[in-house]
């Protein structure tokens, strides 16, 4: 069927791409990537050496000096390629994401349609690295400030947005004039690998983009290397506050986005027919793997009849999601990206049950829309009953289980909210602006939703984060991530 068609023929062989070469690693070690709903493989990924690693930091770093000064109209005429390049291999690019990641083809379009606006934005850089100044600051002196861009920077990718998350530094990195090195994810490095072709096409000079595979082992060599100037990353925030660390102590700068546990707070006056479809993308979306998917449901106020009455709405909107492979345009849910991932949802279900909470949607056995293996597919879930200090109410799960919670009022929800460790994004569904303004004022959460449940910033507005789910200052994406990829020189001038 025209539907399922599958980009990726074959088993590829990836590389690393270093200096504008695909060059193939020398590494004994080699991973499978499969595609979760198959179980087929569909490539294959070394885990590159270290000498592989750090000749894509020379690279880079040899490259630096003539990118640098390049004009910036000229290096946004390369973005400007990219993106249109980026636009004609669109639903090649989707496709792809699907079969490497198995997210439905509608949440990879979504993917692909965000990188490419950061691409956008980023060709935007003439005016947004603009400097300022101020003549007499003293009698004959002037004073003017200067962003200048400081060598290489590198990524260390996450698996659940293997296109886009890069995609939220590196063009931002490039068009201000420094050079990057990508480490994607070992488990669905294909996207990165797809977009480096591109930016070879695209004809960025060689050293100014690479791409080397690799686990820890890799990442712990760009970020103690002495040549890296700064380090971005997605992932947990265990892994998140010892790169954080790491950073420091070899005074790298650092944006790292790190885990999350999100509170979708109803109140009474919802509109229950409009956020109902808010809630089930927002949990059940990218089968829940997303640092910004609803964890927590609190429903507000004393009236059970209301409690009920959503809560009813919610798991019969979550029990009618169609699961299958993503690739069909009917499916609504495809499976966790590894077997390893199913696991760890599974056991977490396990704790909430053994901790008290009331099963009252088991997606432990889902219904699956085709002849599939069952290896990483595992339904929406939703337990109630559950509290703040459940491993369930309190811990990431990374995957499609809703934990519903009561509070009495919206200042015990907003209580509820700002006790937990994270704060990433927080939303709160209403008809009162009073509620609203009081939600948004007092929540401690980088990005926060009203009448929103995925709250993802534009492109041209930064990706925020609080407490343990951001370490850093300065985030990705719009004016935060130009002033991270540039330095301030600030110049005092007198001519006698």
């Amino acid at each position: 069927m025209a539907v399922l068609e599958e980009p990726i023929k074959e088993v590829l062989e990836l590389k690393n791409y270093i200096n504008g070469e695909w060059v193939g690693s020398e590494s004994s070690q080699a991973l499978d990537i499969v595609n979760p709903v198959t179980q087929k493989t569909i490539a294959r990924v070394p885990m590159s050496t270290g000498d592989e690693v750090k000749a894509a930091v020379k690279a880079a770093r040899e490259a630096f000096p003539d990118w640098r000064r390049t004009p910036p109209l000229a290096r946004v005429r390369c973005l400007f390629r990219l993106k249109e390049l980026m636009e004609e291999n669109f639903e090649r690019l989707s496709r792809m994401q699907t079969m490497e990641h198995g997210k439905t083809i509608d949440e990879s379009r979504g993917e692909t349609r965000r990188g490419i606006e950061m691409v956008e934005v980023a060709t935007g850089i003439p005016s947004l690295m603009t400097g300022y100044s101020l003549e007499d600051i003293a009698a004959g002196i002037d004073e003017y400030v200067i962003y200048q861009p400081l060598g290489v920077f590198c990524h260390i990718a996450p698996f659940n947005f293997p296109f886009m998350v890069p995609l939220w530094f590196s063009p931002f990195a490039m068009a201000t004039g420094n050079t990057f090195v990508v480490k994607p994810s070992p488990r669905d490095p294909i996207s990165q690998v797809k977009i480096a072709e591109l930016i070879d096409e695209a004809g960025f000079p060689p050293g100014v983009y690479n791409v080397v595979h690799g686990g820890a082992d890799a990442a712990g060599i760009l970020l103690e290397h002495p040549d890296i100037k700064g380090a971005t990353f997605v992932g947990t925030s265990q892994i998140g506050r010892d790169i954080y660390k790491k950073c420091g102590e070899t005074g790298k700068r650092a944006i790292v986005q790190g885990a999350a546990k999100n509170f979708m707070v109803v109140m009474p006056d919802s509109n229950v027919e409009g956020t109902i479809p808010a809630l089930m993308t927002s949990f059940y979306g990218n089968t829940g793997q997303r640092c910004l998917s609803g964890a927590n449901l609190v429903i507000v106020g004393k009236d059970d009849a209301f409690y009920r009455k959503f809560l009813n709405a919610f798991v019969e909107a979550a029990s009618k999601i169609k699961v299958g492979y993503g690739l069909d345009e009917s499916i609504q849910m495809g499976p966790m990206q590894s077997p390893d991932g199913k696991e760890r949802v599974l056991g977490f279900i396990e704790k909430g049950i053994t901790e008290g909470a009331k099963l009252v949607l088991d997606g432990r056995k889902p219904k699956i829309n085709g002849d599939y293996s069952e290896k990483c597919f595992i339904g929406p879930t939703v337990f109630e009953n559950v509290a703040p200090d459940m491993t369930i109410g309190r811990e990431e799960i990374f995957g499609p289980v809703a934990s519903v919670m009561r509070a009495e009022s919206l200042d015990a929800a907003i209580n509820l909210v700002n006790a937990s460790r994270y704060g990433n994004g927080n939303a709160i569904f209403t008809t009162s602006g009073k509620s609203a303004r009081e939600f948004q004022y007092r929540v401690e959460s980088g990005n926060v939703g009203i009448n929103i449940g995925i709250t993802a910033p534009m492109a041209f507005f930064p990706f925020s984060g609080m407490k343990d789910s951001f370490f850093g200052v300065l985030h990705g994406q719009g004016r935060d991530a130009i002033r991270f990829f540039t330095e301030s020189k600030v110049v005092i001038q007198r001519w006698l």
